[in-house]
Protein backbone atom coordinates (compact mmCIF):
# COMPACT_ATOMS: atom_id res chain seq x y z
CA UNK A 1 0.00 0.00 0.00
CA UNK A 2 1.22 3.68 -0.68
CA UNK A 3 -0.10 7.14 -0.35
CA UNK A 4 1.59 9.67 -3.32
CA UNK A 5 2.53 13.31 -1.68
CA UNK A 6 3.69 15.71 -4.28
CA UNK A 7 5.52 13.27 -6.63
CA UNK A 8 6.86 11.13 -3.64
CA UNK A 9 5.05 7.80 -3.37
CA UNK A 10 5.13 7.06 0.83
CA UNK A 11 4.88 3.73 1.77
CA UNK A 12 2.29 2.68 4.54
CA UNK A 13 0.03 4.50 5.77
CA UNK A 14 0.45 2.05 9.21
CA UNK A 15 -0.88 2.42 12.64
CA UNK A 16 1.94 4.49 14.32
CA UNK A 17 1.61 1.90 17.58
CA UNK A 18 2.68 -0.53 14.77
CA UNK A 19 5.89 0.44 13.90
CA UNK A 20 8.89 -1.12 14.90
CA UNK A 21 12.39 -0.26 14.48
CA UNK A 22 15.14 0.14 12.65
CA UNK A 23 14.38 3.48 10.74
CA UNK A 24 17.30 5.21 8.00
CA UNK A 25 17.59 7.55 5.99
CA UNK A 26 13.95 8.35 5.63
CA UNK A 27 11.08 11.15 5.17
CA UNK A 28 8.11 10.44 7.71
CA UNK A 29 4.32 11.63 7.47
CA UNK A 30 2.60 11.64 10.84
CA UNK A 31 -0.92 11.38 9.32
CA UNK A 32 -4.81 11.31 11.34
CA UNK A 33 -6.92 8.74 9.69
CA UNK A 34 -11.15 10.61 10.20
CA UNK A 35 -12.70 7.80 8.38
CA UNK A 36 -11.55 6.64 4.86
CA UNK A 37 -8.99 10.13 4.81
CA UNK A 38 -5.91 10.91 6.37
CA UNK A 39 -4.63 14.73 7.35
CA UNK A 40 -0.89 15.04 7.63
CA UNK A 41 -0.31 16.29 10.90
CA UNK A 42 3.17 16.47 10.74
CA UNK A 43 6.79 16.07 8.45
CA UNK A 44 9.82 14.96 9.77
CA UNK A 45 13.00 13.36 8.90
CA UNK A 46 15.14 10.64 10.32
CA UNK A 47 18.67 10.23 10.09
CA UNK A 48 18.78 6.87 12.02
CA UNK A 49 17.12 5.21 14.52
CA UNK A 50 16.53 1.91 16.48
CA UNK A 51 14.34 2.94 19.47
CA UNK A 52 10.70 1.50 19.16
CA UNK A 53 9.59 4.61 21.13
CA UNK A 54 11.63 7.05 18.45
CA UNK A 55 7.57 8.89 18.07
CA UNK A 56 6.33 8.29 21.44
CA UNK A 57 9.45 10.60 22.87
CA UNK A 58 9.22 13.04 19.65
CA UNK A 59 8.72 16.41 21.13
CA UNK A 60 5.44 17.03 18.68
CA UNK A 61 3.82 13.48 20.58
CA UNK A 62 0.85 15.40 22.37
CA UNK A 63 0.37 17.61 19.42
CA UNK A 64 -0.27 14.89 17.52
CA UNK A 65 -2.81 13.17 20.10
CA UNK A 66 -4.70 15.98 20.39
CA UNK A 67 -5.06 16.49 16.25
CA UNK A 68 -5.90 12.83 15.70
CA UNK A 69 -8.01 13.17 19.17
CA UNK A 70 -6.70 9.39 19.96
CA UNK A 71 -3.33 7.67 20.04
CA UNK A 72 -5.44 4.92 17.65
CA UNK A 73 -5.93 7.50 14.93
CA UNK A 74 -2.24 8.18 14.13
CA UNK A 75 -0.34 6.08 10.69
CA UNK A 76 3.09 7.01 10.00
CA UNK A 77 3.90 6.62 6.15
CA UNK A 78 7.80 6.69 5.11
CA UNK A 79 9.70 7.96 1.77
CA UNK A 80 13.13 5.77 2.18
CA UNK A 81 16.05 8.27 0.90
CA UNK A 82 18.66 5.49 1.51
CA UNK A 83 21.43 7.68 -0.32
CA UNK A 84 20.39 10.48 0.39
CA UNK A 85 21.37 13.51 2.68
CA UNK A 86 20.09 15.94 5.16
CA UNK A 87 19.43 18.87 2.58
CA UNK A 88 17.90 16.32 0.13
CA UNK A 89 15.64 15.13 2.72
CA UNK A 90 15.23 18.59 3.74
CA UNK A 91 14.02 20.03 0.72
CA UNK A 92 11.51 17.08 0.79
CA UNK A 93 9.75 17.93 4.02
CA UNK A 94 10.19 21.93 2.74
CA UNK A 95 8.28 21.21 -0.09
CA UNK A 96 5.50 19.26 2.15
CA UNK A 97 5.38 21.93 4.62
CA UNK A 98 4.92 24.82 1.60
CA UNK A 99 1.62 22.74 -0.12
CA UNK A 100 0.03 21.07 2.94
CA UNK A 101 0.74 23.34 6.08
CA UNK A 102 0.68 20.60 8.82
CA UNK A 103 -0.53 21.76 11.96
CA UNK A 104 2.39 20.41 14.62
CA UNK A 105 4.65 21.54 12.22
CA UNK A 106 3.30 25.37 12.18
CA UNK A 107 7.07 26.68 13.67
CA UNK A 108 8.38 24.88 10.90
CA UNK A 109 7.25 26.51 8.31
CA UNK A 110 9.50 28.52 6.11
CA UNK A 111 8.55 31.83 5.52
CA UNK A 112 8.59 32.19 1.20
CA UNK A 113 10.25 35.04 0.17
CA UNK A 114 8.97 36.43 -3.18
CA UNK A 115 11.05 36.27 -5.83
CA UNK A 116 10.41 39.80 -7.01
CA UNK A 117 11.23 43.00 -5.94
CA UNK A 118 8.66 46.23 -5.75
CA UNK A 119 10.46 49.17 -6.71
CA UNK A 120 8.86 52.72 -5.37
CA UNK A 121 8.97 55.32 -8.03
CA UNK A 122 7.90 58.52 -7.06
CA UNK A 123 7.22 60.59 -10.77
CA UNK A 124 6.41 64.21 -10.85
CA UNK A 125 2.89 64.98 -10.82
CA UNK A 126 3.47 68.05 -12.16
CA UNK A 127 3.52 66.74 -16.46
CA UNK A 128 2.02 68.85 -19.32
CA UNK A 129 -0.78 70.81 -19.10
CA UNK A 130 -3.68 70.16 -21.37
CA UNK A 131 -7.14 71.84 -21.54
CA UNK A 132 -10.71 68.98 -21.37
CA UNK A 133 -11.71 68.20 -24.92
CA UNK A 134 -15.40 68.36 -23.29
CA UNK A 135 -15.22 72.37 -21.70
CA UNK A 136 -11.77 73.32 -22.28
CA UNK A 137 -10.96 74.09 -18.10
CA UNK A 138 -7.56 72.42 -17.25
CA UNK A 139 -7.25 69.08 -16.59
CA UNK A 140 -5.35 68.14 -13.14
CA UNK A 141 -2.83 64.84 -12.44
CA UNK A 142 -4.55 62.96 -10.03
CA UNK A 143 -3.25 60.03 -10.03
CA UNK A 144 0.47 58.60 -11.63
CA UNK A 145 -0.52 54.62 -13.04
CA UNK A 146 2.27 52.21 -14.19
CA UNK A 147 2.92 53.51 -17.70
CA UNK A 148 0.33 56.27 -18.14
CA UNK A 149 -1.24 58.74 -15.31
CA UNK A 150 -4.90 59.75 -14.77
CA UNK A 151 -6.01 63.55 -15.33
CA UNK A 152 -9.36 65.24 -14.52
CA UNK A 153 -11.07 68.22 -15.52
CA UNK A 154 -11.35 70.90 -12.79
CA UNK A 155 -14.37 71.90 -14.76
CA UNK A 156 -16.93 69.07 -15.88
CA UNK A 157 -14.63 66.27 -13.60
CA UNK A 158 -14.54 63.81 -16.82
CA UNK A 159 -10.99 62.12 -16.28
CA UNK A 160 -8.53 61.07 -19.47
CA UNK A 161 -5.19 58.91 -19.26
CA UNK A 162 -2.48 59.73 -20.98
CA UNK A 163 0.79 57.85 -21.92
CA UNK A 164 3.92 58.64 -20.11
CA UNK A 165 6.75 59.65 -21.91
Amino acid sequence: MGIQILQYEFLGPVPLDEWGPPMEKLVYLILSRDKDRFNIVYVGECEKTNDKSFFAQHPHFKCWVEQSRSEKSLYLAILPMFESSNDTRQNVINKILNKYKPVCNSTDIPKVKPDYVIRKTEPSLESEKFSCPCCGAEMKSEKILGKSTLYRCTGCGISDTKLNS
